[in-house]
């Protein structure tokens, strides 16, 4: 057997295991259905899961064994609504019965709550920024928005650092080494486009950003792919000078694609210069 071979017989298995899961928790009552006598099975059963999605007792039934046959994605969601999954749930469906689907449209993350806004406000003095898989900036603290003074950050609804960046006059740009960090970030950007292909809301940021950026559309034409991670950057503020932080991406449960970046000065020269910093703030 090859490794193919095996891991489709471990995806399969998993299928079966989830799928009963899930309908042994939707009862009767959930779906419209009378409990009827003498019912052993504490869901619904598979002949039930069948005819509310539509589709062959039969076929339901191999499904729900891990037997190798193929499935759609409109017949995945029809079982899907019936045993009524969520987004998480679905997504899960999709990858252990490995069928390509569309992505959500609402995975992209547009805001973050209190508990995650208090954890990025508590990090501070060390800069702390939410972004989504676009870099739109969700969530800021005082430490970020010192470090990253920029007028025309207050020009959008929804400020985005790549087109902060990207369309920043060369003087105010705060990275010291666009010519490294930026190629990095559209190959970040580029690793997560790959999800969301097709997309208007993600199709249009590429096309207008890259109208507005010559240097950018270049950089995406280039197709690199980079997952996010750890690295030195250098930052330069008027005020202080320059500025060397080790950037940490923290992922963030129950935010599909989102992330926390922390920045860390790399020693204590930096650690004052920092400091420096939030001392001049208004109010410091």
């Amino acid at each position: 057997m090859t490794v193919r071979d095996a891991t489709g017989r471990r995806r399969r298995s998993e299928l079966a295991v989830f799928l009963r899961g899930r309908r042994a928790r939707v009862t009767p009552a959930d779906v419209g259905m009378p409990p009827g006598l003498r019912r052993r099975t504490p869901g619904l059963r598979r002949e039930e899961v069948a005819q509310l999605s539509g589709v062959g007792v039969t076929w339901y039934t191999w499904l729900e064994q891990g037997r190798p046959i193929n499935a759609s994605a409109q017949v995945l969601d029809a079982v899907a609504r019936t045993l009524r999954l969520d987004r998480t749930e679905r997504e899960h469906l999709y990858h252990l019965a490995e069928v390509p689907h569309e992505p959500d449209p609402q995975a992209d993350a547009d805001g973050v709550g209190p508990e995650i806004q208090g954890i990025v406000d508590t990090l501070d003095p060390l800069p702390a920024v939410v972004y989504n898989a676009r870099y739109d900036i969700l969530a800021t603290n005082a430490g970020y928005d010192d470090l990253f003074d920029i007028p025309m950050m207050q020009k959008y609804e929804r400020p985005n650092a790549l087109w902060i960046l990207f369309t920043v006059p060369e003087e105010k740009c705060p990275l010291v080494y666009p010519e490294t960090e930026l190629p990095v970030m559209v190959a970040t950007l580029r690793g997560a486009y790959g999800r969301h292909v097709g997309e208007p809301g993600w199709e249009s940021f590429v096309r207008r950003l890259s109208a507005a950026s010559p240097h950018f559309a270049e950089l995406w034409e280039s197709g690199d792919v980079i997952l996010p991670g750890p690295r030195v950057k250098t930052f330069r503020h008027e005020a202080v000078g320059e500025i060397r932080m080790t950037s940490v991406s923290l992922s963030v449960n129950g935010m599909p694609e989102c992330r926390i970046v922390v920045y860390t000065p790399v020693d204590e020269e930096n650690r004052q210069r920092t400091a420096t910093l939030r001392a001049l703030r208004p109010g410091a």
